[in-house]
């Protein structure tokens, strides 16, 4: 107990909300869960914990001394700050990637297996980390229950959460388990821009806008309209949330908005140090410039169609496609001279069809950020 209690002073003085004990036990229901939303198709190609569903749901699996898991979680508002209103010409990020929220969390992790090996423990951090289940483990040890989001929810703070779990062989006591639920509360999955949340609890993750940003390849075109200006993460379901509305309200506007122009103009140097901190597919850059120009086509603004236009010519095929779709979008006599001047030297077949299709949309909306979108 002793030992347990200089572990809340520590996880205290070094930032997270809190830490709560669970046994290390495995999660026979999330092993059959993650087994089934991969089967279906729903993970959409991530791999983290649906790549060793039985390691994710068995932390003996990799650590046979195992005993207890001390989840430390970290609330991440409303120190990240928000969005604010919509502003032509920016994008939106998720408001955990506003800055490395990460970065606290892991270093009180670290301080908190320091402690446990000085005292003769055995102790391994584990931190978005495809060796175990985070969620499964915050709910057995008390944080909160498993949302209709997916998330963990917290009664104190929502679904603002980061966690992570220092694996131990110390026989701590274990922690009591979140008696309270979502009930009848549906609100995630009607907040869900592109309908994701299949059923409470149930991600198809091949619609979420948060997992489209962080994924490889093209941006499906039916999406695109329903990502408005995010370049990174969604907050949708979130924001939503009851529990997680004090916390919301108490955020302050402003933070979490970029420069679209700006982030185009940018290096690929420059975006990987400015981002280092973002999930981005293989660390390539070319995967933020194309939720970039997506977003441009929707916030538009002064100059956007300029931008847009400029990215027709770059040699990058992927971005020369999700430019000519940005036009289509915004619209107007310069984003069609420009699309049918780009058409006459386009070689590439998939390039060739997105601008033959913007050049079909002649009548963009005038309010770029439509409902689908906010």
């Amino acid at each position: 107990m002793e030992l347990l209690a200089s572990l809340r002073a520590a996880a205290a003085r070094t930032g997270p909300a809190g830490l709560e004990v669970a046994s290390a036990a495995p999660f026979p229901k999330t092993h059959r869960a993650i087994e089934e939303r991969v089967a279906a198709g729903l993970h959409g190609g991530f791999r983290s914990t649906y790549r060793n569903p039985a390691a994710a749901a068995d932390v003996r699996a990799s650590f046979p001394w195992a005993e207890r898991l001390v989840v430390a979680y970290h609330a991440y508002l409303p120190a990240a700050g928000s969005p604010g209103r919509t502003r032509p010409g920016t994008g939106r990020v998720a408001r955990f990637a506003v800055e490395d929220h990460y970065r606290p969390l892991r270093e009180a992790l670290q301080a908190l297996a320091r402690l446990l090996r000085d005292s003769g423990h055995q102790a391994e951090v584990l931190c978005d980390d495809a060796r175990l289940a985070d969620r499964a483990a915050a709910v057995r040890a008390g944080i909160g229950w498993w949302g209709a989001s997916t998330m963990v929810v917290s009664p104190r703070h929502g679904p603002w959460l980061l966690l992570g779990s220092v694996v131990t062989d110390a026989l701590f006591p274990e922690s009591t388990a979140e008696s309270q639920g979502c009930g009848t509360c549906t609100a995630c999955l009607a907040a869900c821009p592109t309908g994701a949340l299949i059923a409470p609890g149930v991600l198809d993750a091949r619609r979420c806008l948060s997992a489209i940003t962080q994924s490889p390849g093209f941006i499906p075109e039916a999406f695109r309209r329903a990502l408005g200006d995010r370049i990174y993460g969604c907050d949708a379901c979130l924001e939503a949330c009851p529990p997680g509305r004090p916390l919301l309200a108490a955020t302050p506007e402003g933070a979490g908005r970029i420069d679209l122009a700006g982030l185009l103009a940018t290096d690929d140097d420059g975006l990987r140090r400015r981002f280092s901190h973002w999930n981005i597919p293989r660390r390539d850059p070319r995967y933020l410039r194309r939720n970039a120009l997506v977003a441009l086509g929707n916030a538009g603004g002064t100059g956007s169609v300029a931008v847009a236009a400029g990215y027709l010519g770059h040699d990058d095929a992927l971005l020369r496609a999700h430019a000519a779709w940005a036009l289509g979008r915004l619209g107007g006599v310069e984003a069609l001279s420009a699309l049918r001047a780009a058409a006459a030297g386009e070689g590439d077949p998939q390039v060739a069809g997105e601008i033959r299709h913007a050049l079909e949309k002649k009548d963009a909306p005038a309010d770029h950020l439509d409902r689908s979108t906010s």
